[in-house]
């Protein structure tokens, strides 16, 4: 189990740990490329990890970034057009991965969509 960002110190973290179940530990990981909070993540089929938007030090993100769990390494990825908090990302059948609503820094929700393509 992949836990990335959140809150800590007084501001969005970096930080990403990887959750043992079976001995119950937590091995440190590399770290994000931005700190993030309020941001949505979805399992891809190849085993890696979307983490998409969310709220930074700059304020919201248009920022996405994927996690391989070979190289334990954090790569950018294409930039959302619309910076979102808590948005919501699904696996479509066709490969791709859909992001919706969320928020903005006010909290105005987003009443907009947009697909990503691994």
């Amino acid at each position: 189990m992949l836990l990335a960002g959140g809150v800590g110190g007084g501001g969005s973290v970096r930080t990403a740990e990887l959750y043992n179940p079976a001995s119950g530990t937590f091995l440190p990981t590399g770290p994000l490329s931005a700190g993030r909070q309020f941001h949505a993540a979805v399992l891809l089929p190849d085993g890696r990890v979307l983490v998409s938007g969310g709220f930074g030090a700059a304020g919201d993100l248009t920022s996405a970034e994927v996690y391989d769990l070979d190289t334990r390494t954090w790569s950018p990825t294409g930039a959302m057009s619309q910076p979102r908090q808590a948005a919501t990302v699904t696996w479509l059948d066709n490969d791709k991965v859909l992001v919706t609503g969320g928020m903005n820094e006010s909290g105005e929700p987003r009443a907009s969509a947009e697909l990503y393509q691994p």
